[in-house]
């Protein structure tokens, strides 16, 4: 019986035929079927990768008109994913390990090719496995820095034309202008017409928006139904009201959407550089603040952002004045959402999440007063109430033989680069009888990024102490595979967006699909947010996800409802 041979489309980058015809015998000796074709220069090789797909480049070193590394980076630049391999008769080690650097994937000497056709089957067989990987890299930072939903650029990308923008302004005197853009009543609408048709009407909000957008302009998607529209020069504020009408009057014609017929106004906040800010966050802060000045106005209106409407967002003061007073006397509360193993329903931790009864407003919802303890620095007062009266429930639970496997709790991007975060935590720890990976803390992927050489050694010092670190909201920041390969991370938590039309949209189970590959590559575990039904919860399972919270299983409750909890769930 006559083994099948293998084929194998090879390019060669050689000018000598002897080497090619040695070549060639290996590998055909080791069982391949060859078509291929033999370059000597670069004009060669780029005519070569134009014409056909090639499954391996097999290279020489010195060449009349250029060298192996620069056949490689042509190599790379139109086909990345393409294995190369160096084959020599002069290659020393040092220019062995730099072309290894530069993208080869291997190298061999010509009076030595033992090892030619191991090489090549090994490395066929990792291609696909590369070319799956640049493209999850490729996606996940393509979505650190764009909308998912719209594909347009997000607050990140913003900040950094906004940084751009000024720094041009600076030096030629340009005007570069900020509308903030808010749709009236999109929440109304958006929970009567079903969150897929309002993700639908949001795309077509977007397109209406670019036809005002130039190249040198940015339209962004900050979230929710908030556009930002940077201009990158408007010579006067008449100029800037002109143009805001121009993008209101988009809005005229409906929406036509899955046959029907969708009215929409926008209001919109203008600030203007240098007159309402020289920094990007606070030009959107006062372009915001505009915006919602006009939507308290009845909506449908455009607002210069001036000294009034900033006295009349005081009412932020009045939060930021409260919480403090709340941290103070005790006066927050601290709920605990139940984790679940997806496969068999087993608890596997819970998580603390913080709440304000006002007395007068009622329970404030944390992004209302989160942000604010953010932006104030109130969040490390808050974060540090959080530990400690965490900590002490958990001492609670341990007393009722309640005690869950895990507590997560959320850090912020502040908690993580104050020294005294990890004093408390020490603290914390010493004076507990748990043991540290009782703990689990959850940062956002953008905290850790804000800086990441001092995120790592911060983290590394929690690893110290057995605390686990998990990254939450995972997916809507950086996600790129090199970036967690930096950090000592043992979690990744699914952001909620993702699971929401899990069933719906393709384009989220493949986010979902990536995270779990690259959880699993890196020995992660995953856990999955917002959870609401069976079948979200089947999807997730099947596709590999570990572990999962949200109202399907337990909705946040006081510490009192959750030892109940524990002891129904042992009883029943």
């Amino acid at each position: 019986m006559v083994d099948e041979k293998l084929s194998l489309k090879l390019l060669m980058i050689e000018d000598n035929p002897d080497d090619e015809a040695l070549v060639l015998r290996s590998i055909r000796k080791g069982g391949f079927d060859v078509d291929h074709q033999r370059v000597e220069n670069r004009d060669q090789l780029l005519e070569a990768l134009r014409q056909q797909d090639w499954d391996i480049v097999l290279s020489d070193y010195q060449l009349p008109e250029f060298n192996g590394l620069a056949a490689l980076r042509t190599v790379k630049e139109r086909a990345p994913d393409l294995p190369f391999i160096i084959v020599s008769g002069t290659i020393g080690e040092e220019l062995a390990v730099e072309a290894m650097r530069a993208g080869a994937q291997d190298y061999l000497m010509k009076d030595n090719l033992a090892r030619l056709v191991p090489a090549i089957r090994r490395e066929l067989n990792d291609a696909d496995e590369r070319r799956a990987l640049r493209l999850a890299r490729e996606t996940l930072r393509y979505q650190a820095y764009h909308d998912i939903l719209t594909g347009l650029p997000n607050r990140w990308l913003l900040h950094d034309r906004l940084e751009q923008v000024f720094a041009f302004a600076r030096k030629q005197g340009t005007h570069p202008t900020i509308m903030f853009l808010d749709l009236d009543r999109f929440k109304n609408l958006n929970d009567t017409l079903g969150h897929l048709l309002g993700d639908q009407l949001l795309r077509a909000v977007a397109d209406r928006l670019r036809e005002v957008i130039s190249e040198q302009d940015t339209l962004a998607r900050l979230g929710g139904d908030d556009f930002v529209l940077l201009f990158s020069d408007m010579p006067d504020p008449d100029a800037a009201l002109a143009r805001a009408r121009e993008i209101q009057a988009l809005f005229t014609p409906p929406f036509r959407l899955d046959g029907k017929e969708i009215y929409l106004d926008a209001s919109i906040g203008i600030a203007r550089y240098p007159e309402s800010g020289t920094d990007p966050d606070i030009l959107i802060k006062h372009a915001e603040a505009a915006m919602y000045y006009a939507k308290d106005r009845g909506g449908n209106s455009i607002q210069l952002s001036s000294d009034e409407i900033q006295s009349a967002t005081a009412s932020r003061f009045t939060i930021e004045n409260d919480l403090r007073c709340a941290i103070k006397n005790d006066r927050l509360e601290v709920y605990y959402q139940p984790q679940f193993e997806l496969g068999t329903g087993k608890v596997t931790g819970v998580e603390a999440l913080v709440r304000w009864p006002h007395p007068e407003e009622g329970m404030i919802a944390p992004d209302r007063f989160i942000p604010i303890a953010e932006e104030t620095g109130i969040i490390l007062g808050l974060g540090d109430w959080v530990l400690r009266r965490a900590m002490a429930d958990a001492r609670r639970l341990e007393a009722a033989g309640c005690l869950p496997p895990r507590l997560a709790i959320n850090l912020s991007a502040r908690q993580l680069y104050h020294q005294e975060t990890l004093t408390l935590l020490q603290d914390l720890l010493a004076d507990n009888p748990l043991d540290g990976r009782f703990l689990e803390l959850e940062i956002t992927e953008s905290g850790i990024m804000q800086n990441p050489e001092q995120a790592v050694a911060n983290l590394s010092v929690m690893r110290e102490l057995g605390i686990r670190v998990a990254i939450d909201d995972f997916g809507t920041g950086y996600s790129s595979l090199a970036y967690l390969k930096r950090f000592p991370i043992d979690i990744l938590k699914i952001d909620r967006s993702f699971v929401r039309d899990l069933a719906l949209d393709q384009d989220d189970e493949a986010i979902i699909r990536t995270i779990i590959a690259m959880a699993e590559t890196l020995n992660m575990r995953v856990i999955a947010e917002g959870i609401e039904t069976r079948e979200q919860l089947e999807r997730l399972h099947h596709l590999g996800c570990q572990e999962g919270q949200g109202y399907y299983f337990a909705r946040p409750m006081p510490c009192e409802d959750l030892i109940r909890f524990f002891r129904d769930r042992a009883c029943a």
